[in-house]
């Protein structure tokens, strides 16, 4: 994964008409939660990442109910399932008759297939378009950082946590560990995951040929994720790191936020005249 932008090869077009019937959504798909933003309205679900009962391939859950998770530890594990649940939570909360831009969060390791796992689902939605963004990129223009300069985010989620270098906000390093703030009891003690984002980072910056890591790490690590609202990680993490921690405001919502504020400069992508592609990366 590169870094560095294209140039800009095509004609500027005009903005998206801004009109009631141009609706979007922002979407972060977690193993533990789910959260949407529809423009207008702000976030309007946040709710556990849970289907019915049915014959879906999900990750059961509890015991005779029948749940199942159709996403777990970044990976979407039932897509129909989950086609099925964002109809259920966000068909009816769409005004008028219009068919939304969503932009979608990934993991920064999800890969191809979380995006067109993702994508497939979303078109229950039926959608004009679809965007997909890095979890870390999303929670770094909700924090504000400045991206011209390399940004260390560590998202420390309820079942996945990862480590992201991100230079001119494209991802060029990332690790993760299939672990988070929902595995912690008795036999996983908060310091066990602390310890695991350090040794991510210290990882990064050995293999790193480039000053990139070392420079982001000199201005410190922006957490986000339900893990950073819990002291006696970030505590333990701060002793291990040595260096400055910023806890993105809200961080359990900073993705979806972020994605919030990305469909919104989409809003002045090319128009629905053809130009808009049907499905496209933010990477």
């Amino acid at each position: 994964m590169t870094g560095t932008p294209a140039p800009r090869t095509t004609p500027a077009h005009r903005p998206w008409p801004l009109c009631r019937r141009c609706c979007g959504i922002a979407l972060d798909l977690g193993s533990a939660r789910t959260r949407a933003w529809i423009t207008g309205s702000g976030v309007v679900v946040d709710v556990p990442t849970v289907t019915g009962t049915g014959t879906g391939t999900g990750s059961r859950i509890g015991t005779g109910t029948g749940a199942l998770y159709p996403v777990r530890r970044g990976a979407i594990v039932d897509t129909p399932g989950c086609a099925r649940m964002l109809r259920r939570l966000l068909a009816h909360r769409l005004p008028g008759p219009g068919h939304p831009l969503i932009v979608v969060t990934a993991p920064a390791l999800g890969g191809l297939a979380y995006r067109t796992q993702a994508r497939i689902a979303v078109e229950a939605l039926r959608p004009r378009g679809v965007l997909t963004v890095p979890s870390a990129r999303a929670v770094a223009v909700a924090a504000g950082a400045d991206m011209s300069r390399p940004l260390l985010v560590a998202d420390i989620g309820a079942h996945l946590t990862e480590v992201v270098l991100l230079h001119e906000g494209a991802v060029t390093d990332a690790r993760r560990t299939a672990l988070g703030t929902g595995d912690l009891d008795a036999t996983t003690p908060p310091e066990r995951l602390s310890e695991a984002v350090a040794v991510m980072l210290t990882a990064m910056l050995r293999q790193d040929r480039t000053a990139l890591t070392a420079d982001a790490l000199a201005r410190g690590v922006l957490l986000a994720g339900g893990g950073a609202l819990r002291p006696e990680v970030t505590g333990r993490l701060a002793g291990l790191l040595r260096t400055p921690l910023s806890v993105v405001p809200a961080p359990h919502t900073a993705a979806v936020r972020g994605a919030a504020r990305l469909l919104q400069v989409a809003h002045t992508h090319p128009s629905a005249s053809g130009a808009l592609p049907p499905a496209a990366d933010l990477h």
